[in-house]
């Protein structure tokens, strides 16, 4: 049994840029590892993602992205929130990541956000994980 699901999808994609490889597997499917994902996407981190799949053999197979030198552009990724210690912010507290290159990924009443969102939103939340 998996205690923190969030942590093995950050770490799958830890050791897979580290390896280079072009695609990285993820099970099991949660509505968060896919949201979580959706947000990598559309900030320009992962190349695509797409879940294959129904049921208990469904996946989300994310396509990691590059620069033409081969460096990654994710240069690291940090799970803030775990379940041993929930770490909330208000919406005065949503911290800026390496000074506005990176982003954080809140759960909150509207869904999951980036910090600029929810700054913009007025609304703070969980604060899941940042990515550089």
């Amino acid at each position: 049994m998996m205690t923190d699901p969030i942590a093995d999808m950050l770490t799958r994609i830890r050791n897979a840029i580290r390896a280079r490889h072009i695609q990285v597997e993820i099970r099991p499917v949660s509505k968060m590892k896919t949201g979580i994902a959706h947000i990598l996407k559309r900030e320009g981190f992962i190349e695509d993602y797409r879940v294959e799949g129904e049921g208990k053999d469904a996946s989300i197979l994310i396509t990691l992205k590059y620069t033409s030198e081969g460096q990654p552009l994710i240069s690291d990724l940090q799970r803030i929130s775990k379940p041993g210690r929930r770490v909330y912010v208000g919406k005065d507290e949503v911290p800026w990541v390496k000074n506005g290159l990176g982003i954080a990924i809140l759960s909150t009443s509207r869904g999951l956000l980036t910090d600029r969102e929810a700054r913009r939103l007025g609304t703070g939340g969980e604060l899941l994980l940042y990515v550089w």
